[in-house]
């Protein structure tokens, strides 16, 4: 079959305007390509990527140790049903319980951080025979019904109501608060350890273990999100490490494949035996995802991108903090998920920081309204991470 030459950005826009749903807000950047902390569009220009897929980029782009694990699991195996057994899911689910912090001791692997979150929900309800799930205000759980049950932020509820019931949310980072509705009717509090599309919030360690020794106290179990802060991003393997926080069920997915989709709930010997068919995946731990998976896990410990975040992270987090602006209000963060909180609508000032300077341009994040949000892959240089407070210093100046 002949090669069409690479369509040029307005065949590309056109396109995904008349074909797509329509659903996702786009930048007009055709992005063709990208190597490590890097991404190139079809005009050439280069930008230094602190979008990195929504925290999916942790190992940064086009890797080479997952790029070979990849190629050589396509031509191996690709799908193997949970009814049988296989080599690779094997090997993936005894890493994972390596890493996990606690006493998390069996995974359930599926293909998001959504799925992760609902097979949790599910897993607490089952376990403790209650309904109620406790969470937080600002807090975000994913888009599917069970999901978006927990997710607080009012827009994307709204349309979709009536949801699932037997959902609480209280004040996030508020120990007095969420003593006042975890009871015996309590299923499971579910709580992220830095809230992100929140507005890039860490909780304070004295409120996460207070929610865990609520929880131990009423027979609730405790979920932690760590599906935008797992697999290095915040300087340790898992944030709530941070904290010597052990949770019951442990939703992750995002970093954890290299850029492939996978997510997996970890769990914990209070969730208790689950019944055979209770829940299930058709791709949830196939070869592919999890040959991915264990070479990322791999290039995360022996580069030792866990160090690296926390080193990069505070150096970015110094750098924007650095800067004489009255447009900032606060700098927050831990590791390289960093909030910066401005006075006005953050919109406009991605758009221009987006925009190439001499060939090169920087792409970011809002978390809520007025926060741009970095989440740069963990392989980024000294280099652009100076380039990148130079773009927000400049953008904020102008």
């Amino acid at each position: 079959m002949p090669q069409r030459d690479m369509p040029g950005l307005d065949e590309v826009v056109a396109t995904e305007d008349r074909y797509d749903s329509g659903v996702y807000p786009k930048q007009p950047l055709v992005l063709t390509h990208g190597k490590g902390a890097r991404l190139w569009d079809t005009q050439g220009n280069q930008y230094i990527d602190c979008v990195g897929g929504h925290g999916v980029a942790n190992v940064g782009h086009a890797h080479p140790a997952v790029v070979k694990a990849v190629t050589d699991q396509v031509g191996r195996l690709l799908t193997a049903p949970n009814g049988f057994y296989n080599d690779r899911r094997a090997q993936l689910l005894a890493e994972l319980v390596r890493l996990a912090p606690g006493d998390l001791e069996r995974a359930y692997f599926c293909n998001s951080g959504a799925e992760a979150v609902e097979a949790a929900l599910k897993f607490a309800r089952l376990s403790t025979g209650r309904r109620n799930i406790i969470s937080t205000m600002r807090g975000f759980h994913g888009r599917t019904m069970g999901a978006l049950s927990a997710t607080w932020q009012k827009r994307y509820r709204k349309p979709f109501e009536p949801l699932v019931p037997g959902f609480e949310f209280v004040p996030y980072d508020r120990l007095e608060r969420m003593a006042e509705v975890v009871n015996e009717e309590t299923a499971a509090v579910i709580v992220e350890v830095v809230q992100g599309e929140g507005g890039v919030n860490p909780a304070s360690p004295n409120y996460l273990q207070g929610v865990r020794e609520l929880c131990r106290d009423q027979g609730a179990l405790l979920i932690v999100d760590e599906v935008q802060t797992g697999f290095g991003r915040t300087g340790r393997m898992f944030a709530c490490q941070h904290y010597d926080l052990e949770p019951d069920l442990m939703c992750v997915a995002k970093a954890m494949a290299g850029g492939v989709p996978m997510g997996a709930v970890l769990l914990g010997p209070r969730v208790g035996e689950l019944p055979k068919k209770v829940h299930g995946s058709t791709f949830g731990g196939n070869p592919l995802s999890c040959a991915a998976a264990l070479a990322t896990i791999e290039v995360i410990e022996s580069e030792d991108l866990p160090q690296r975040a926390g080193r990069l992270g505070q150096k970015l987090m110094d750098g924007l903090r650095a800067i004489d602006s009255p447009m900032i209000r606060e700098v927050r963060g831990l590791g390289l998920m960093v909030g910066l909180q401005l006075k006005e609508h953050a919109g406009p000032y991605l758009a221009e920081l987006a925009e190439p300077v001499e060939g090169m341009g920087v792409l970011a994040l809002t978390a809520g309204s007025t926060v741009m949000r970095f989440l740069p892959p963990l392989v980024i240089s000294d280099t652009d991470v100076d380039f990148v407070v130079r773009r927000v210093a400049g953008v904020l100046h102008d």
